[in-house]
């Protein structure tokens, strides 16, 4: 198979292609074109053109697009499941649970592109503006630079085009390298949906090639961006005047004080947050912090839970937990767990590869906070455990962390779970929860360098449209 790049409105041939493998198998899966400067360029001077037609579509024309898009979603929907399996290792069942959110995100900026409005001004609240009405209205801004990650090809595409087209704007959209075929498929969608022809165009291609020309180029009015840390700053250091949205990375923690009992469903809820998708979750589960009185027990039934996972082939049904997205991730897994255990780290579960691709559900305890199992992001199928005695101590321990997306707490204490809702750095806080939770609606987004902006498509549409204030000066008489 051979997949070309989507610009303005048409199949465009690449100046070079690169072959796409399975993570899992190594097969080869297909061909995907690559652009390159004079891509990137066409498909900006693309979406500029249609910027008008997309500023002047009635809401309801936008509505009904995102619409048609969220119904294709779910009538393709296995067939969708099985091509993220295929070209992300991502388990059958998982996959398709990230095909009906991606369907319900478009439902939802469907709705928001209905109810985009501002709110009127009371101007004679200062001397000297009586006799003025005032409103606000949010305007789109134009050309939207959007780059996505591996780990959900189709949600996060979703979270970033949905909101863009709910407002008005008009997208060139970069893929991560091993997940275009997603991004392809989802054009291929909007385009039979009726969306204008330049309204989105999505350009495979190399981050220092296609990502360095959209952060640049002056006609991108914003930038959406979720990846690493380093390449985000990088980004927003070159980024000028444009609005910036950035969705970074993270070492998420949960809490359970002694207040808990621990019960199979609350034991089997923490493995899932720390095992989905072999950890590859910007807010999975890396570290736990566990109360003194319950640690040794919640170590010994969460290993044991976490043993039961069903391992191999993210095509096979029973699947649970599969092969990361490259086998040098494999050879980093292993690189941390062992610096972790040169310093007196235990390995309660794993610690060691399966296979040149997959890397066992892995428990360490023990492990010093500056190791970079615990400090940096795995983003991988480790999680690190340590015992707590006192809940404000644990709160300073997540809080010891460059990072902030969300953080999870387990307690019946109301005081204590308040306590950590004002004392935890992080973007959201989940209470009786993990930190992995996450709805589609809901805004979105860490603090430090867990990134800026929110996500969350009522929250995306405000990052991506400029408020504009009218006022009328009455004249009463001459």
């Amino acid at each position: 198979m051979r997949r070309e790049l989507w610009i303005d409105g048409q199949w465009r041939k690449g100046q070079a292609y690169t072959e796409l493998k399975s993570p899992y198998s190594g097969r080869p899966i297909a061909e995907v074109a690559q652009a390159g400067e004079r891509e990137t360029e066409e498909a900006i001077a693309a979406a500029e053109r249609a910027f008008g037609a997309m500023a002047a579509m009635p809401a309801h024309e936008r509505t009904a697009i995102l619409d048609r898009v969220a119904r294709s979603i779910e009538e393709r929907g296995e067939e969708l499941a099985r091509l993220l399996a295929l070209e992300a290792a991502k388990p059958l069942k998982t996959a398709r649970a990230e095909i009906a959110r991606t369907a319900q995100t478009y439902k939802f900026a469907a709705m928001e592109a209905s109810r985009i409005h501002g709110e009127t001004v009371p101007m004679d609240a200062a001397p000297g503006g009586e006799g003025r009405i005032a409103y606000t209205v949010r305007k789109p801004l134009g050309v939207v630079g959007a780059i996505t990650p591996f780990n959900f090809p189709f949600n996060l595409v979703a979270h970033k085009v949905g909101p863009a087209i709910a407002a008005g704007n008009t997208i060139v959209l970069k893929p991560a390298g091993q997940t275009p075929l997603a991004a392809l498929a989802i054009a291929e969608l909007f385009a039979e949906a009726g969306l204008p022809a330049g309204a989105l165009n999505v350009v495979p291609g190399a981050g220092a090639v296609v990502g360095e020309a959209i952060v640049r180029d002056p006609r991108v009015k914003a930038l959406s961006f979720t990846g690493s840390p380093e390449v985000g700053i990088a980004m927003r250091n070159k980024a000028g005047l444009k609005r910036v949205t950035l969705e970074l990375g993270s070492n998420s923690a949960l809490l359970i004080d002694g207040t808990v009992e621990l019960t199979d469903s609350l034991v089997a809820r923490c493995v899932a947050g720390a095992y989905s998708f072999s950890g590859q979750v910007c807010i999975s589960i890396q570290r736990m912090y566990v109360h003194e009185s319950k640690y040794e027990a919640f170590v010994e039934r969460f290993a044991q839970e976490a043993a039961r996972l069903v391992i191999g082939d993210p095509e096979r049904e029973e699947t649970d937990f599969s092969a990361l997205i490259h086998a040098k991730e494999v050879a980093r897994m292993k690189e941390w767990t062992e610096s972790a255990v040169r310093r007196g780290a235990r390995v309660a579960l794993g610690g060691e590869a399966l296979s040149e691709t997959i890397f066992a559900p892995t428990v360490l305890t023990n492990v010093p906070e500056d190791e970079p199992v615990s400090c940096r992001e795995v983003f991988g199928p480790i999680v690190c455990m340590e015992p707590f005695a006192s809940l404000d101590d644990a709160i300073a321990q997540v809080n010891r962390s460059r990072y902030g997306l969300q953080a999870g707490l387990y307690t019946n204490d109301l005081n204590a779970a308040m306590r950590a809702a004002d004392k935890l750095e992080v973007g959201g806080v989940m209470i009786n929860d993990f930190p992995t939770f996450r709805v589609d609606q809901m805004p979105y987004g860490g603090v430090k360098e867990s990134g800026i902006g929110r996500e969350g498509v009522r929250y995306a549409v405000e990052e991506m449209t400029e408020l504009k204030l009218v006022s009328i000066r009455l004249r009463h008489g001459g």
